[in-house]
């Protein structure tokens, strides 16, 4: 994954289904919470709308989140939180992966939001990868 781009993308070798469960338990064998799965798919059609498989996965850590809402003026990078991995499908027919690039957002953030966002970062380009390979 390039690292200097504000959004990540990578194809997924396994069907959306699987790759959605992938991460899943991979973020849960690393400590992170799933707070939400969201179906937008399901969602839009509610709404009339036809759209391709796409699931936001709502991940948040404990560890990273308290360290970054502990200071009060800090706080405002909850609108970032919880971290989320995007999984869909293309016209191409094949899945992808994407999630926000925290690491190159924080460089004009206080240093612990930068330290906390680089770390967050990176332990979620790992879980992709354990996906990916």
């Amino acid at each position: 994954m390039e690292t200097n781009q504000l959004i990540l993308e990578k194809v997924s070798p396994y069907d959306f289904e699987k790759t959605v469960e992938l991460l899943t338990a991979e973020a849960k064998r690393r400590n992170w919470m799933i707070p939400a799965v969201h179906d937008l798919q399901q969602s839009l059609a509610k709404s009339g709308k036809t759209v391709r498989s796409v699931k936001v996965i709502e991940v948040c850590k404990p560890e990273y989140s308290g360290k970054m809402l502990k200071k009060n003026h800090e706080r405002i990078i909850s609108v970032l939180m919880p971290c989320r991995i995007s999984v869909y499908l293309k016209e191409d027919d094949k899945t992808y992966i994407a999630l926000l690039n925290g690491a190159g957002i924080a460089s004009a953030l206080p240093e612990n939001i930068r330290s906390v966002m680089v770390a967050a970062t990176d332990e979620m380009i790992e879980i992709v990868g354990s996906v990916i390979k």
